[in-house]
């Protein structure tokens, strides 16, 4: 009873410590969990437990940043609200209402992250996980953000398998991570101009995440490590 006491005690310790590398732990673990779940009739349902898993972290992580939480919590709450009923009464508008403040949630936590990580000249253990979980967070934003342009254009975006279909959400998730590692595989492609903006501002927000945040905590990690 104790150690199970101990142990409670100092899980919470360490979230307090690195709330970033839960949220980064919980990201990874739903793109393990999607395809295992994605063909099923119930995946729907998964998907969006675990949507609402992933944005009560991200608020938290803003909670835990200099970014105003009130803002996050404006967003976050009626995602939560409608993310649910579209699950419940399997309603597309919904959906397509939820994916938009989600995606301004993911957004808005990685903006709050990355001012975290930009806040001084020292890089902290929570700071390297934030960095992982910020980019885990502008690949999910941008993946909703891609939704709901699918949603509202038709036909934005086409694949190599079923050309004619709406790309699934494990799909646009997946152009979301390789247009932000700039891997661009190419199988996903966006056709009307709303995508295409849309995809070229991500480059542009991959492109400047590695040339300004990625590259600051290596210089300063390094620096460090010759003192």
């Amino acid at each position: 009873m104790a150690d199970n006491r101990i142990g409670t005690l100092r899980l919470r310790a360490q979230a307090r410590r690195h709330p970033s590398a839960f949220l980064l732990a919980v990201q990874l673990l739903s793109l393990v969990l999607y395809p295992l779940f994605d063909e099923m009739r119930g995946g729907r349902v998964l998907f969006g437990a675990l949507g609402v898993a992933v944005l009560m972290l991200a608020v938290w992580v803003v909670n835990r940043s200099p970014a105003k939480v009130w803002v996050a919590w404006l967003l976050a709450a009626p995602a939560l609200v409608l993310s649910v009923l579209s699950v419940a009464l399997e309603s597309d508008t919904l959906l397509v209402a939820s994916s938009a403040l989600e995606a301004l949630v993911y957004l808005y936590a990685a903006a709050s992250l990355i001012a975290y990580m930009l806040g001084d000249h020292r890089v902290t253990t929570d700071e390297l996980f934030a960095a992982g979980a910020t980019f885990t967070l502008l690949a999910w934003g941008f993946a909703y953000a891609y939704f709901v342009v699918q949603a509202l254009y038709p036909g934005s975006f086409t694949g190599a398998l079923r050309p004619e279909e709406p790309r699934t959400w494990l799909e646009l998730l997946f152009l979301s991570f390789t247009t932000l590692s700039a891997t661009g595989l190419g199988d996903i492609l966006p056709l009307s101009s709303p995508a295409r903006v849309l995809v070229m501002l991500e480059q542009f927000a991959g492109v400047a995440y590695i040339a300004v945040v990625v590259s600051r905590l290596v210089g300063l990690t390094m620096l460090r490590a010759t003192k």
